[in-house]
């Protein structure tokens, strides 16, 4: 088990799913909201300056409210703006070179679909597993399979890291998939598509409280 202070709430940004908020936009709303880590992903062929130019902006919101930056896939990005996190998928770079570009104190995350690929990444150097989708997604052209609850609760006992759970995660949904083992969730499209997504995001935090209590509804 990683002895990093790991995020229980990640928010992921995306502007394509809806056309009101930048990605800065977003990170505000949901660090407002009580987010505790905003994840960066732009999977459109923006350059490097684009994406270190957002990422900084970004950043800033972040630390005004206290919350880590998490950028995703890239770790030669997250260097260049002062972020200490980044979420790495299956074709990006190996932890190792993560962990050089970004030093020791970084956290790095990892994904899996499986519970066979969770077993082998977690033993990658990682400090959190990604894992999903538990329900679906929609924010994917080509999404792996449904994982459910009953693979999440399998990854959740057999590997040594936190596990966050991802995939058409709501408030409603949280409870189970922290009953499930689940150290914490990453959410998208229910904060990012909402009207309000800083109440979205106090909605679930409200689910997660509601889940520490014991309580499923």
């Amino acid at each position: 088990m990683s002895a990093k202070r790991i995020p229980r709430l990640h928010v992921i940004t995306d502007e394509t799913v809806q056309s009101r908020f930048s990605h800065a936009e977003l990170a505000e709303l949901a660090a407002a909201g009580g987010a505790d880590a905003v994840q960066f992903r732009e999977k459109r062929p923006w350059t490097t300056r684009e994406l270190m130019e957002t990422a900084g902006a970004m950043l800033a919101a972040c630390e005004r409210h206290g919350v880590t930056l998490v950028v995703d896939d890239r770790a030669d990005v997250a260097r260049s703006i002062g972020a200490s996190a980044v979420h790495l998928g299956r074709n990006d770079l190996d932890v190792a070179t993560a962990r050089t570009i970004l030093g020791d104190a970084a956290i790095i995350g990892g994904t899996a679909n499986s519970h066979e690929e969770a077993l082998r990444v977690a033993a990658s150097g990682i400090d959190y597993l990604g894992c999903g989708p538990i329900y679906g997604t929609q924010s994917k052209a080509n999404p792996a399979p449904v994982m459910g609850l009953e693979t999440l609760e399998r990854i959740c006992r057999d590997v040594p890291v936190p596990v966050i759970a991802i995939g058409s995660i709501t408030p409603d949904r949280i409870p189970e998939v922290l009953a499930a083992g689940a150290h914490g969730v990453a959410v998208l499209s229910a904060v990012v598509a909402a009207d309000d997504p800083a109440e979205a995001t106090r909605r679930c935090v409200d689910a997660m409280a509601r889940a520490a209590e014991g309580r499923l509804v």
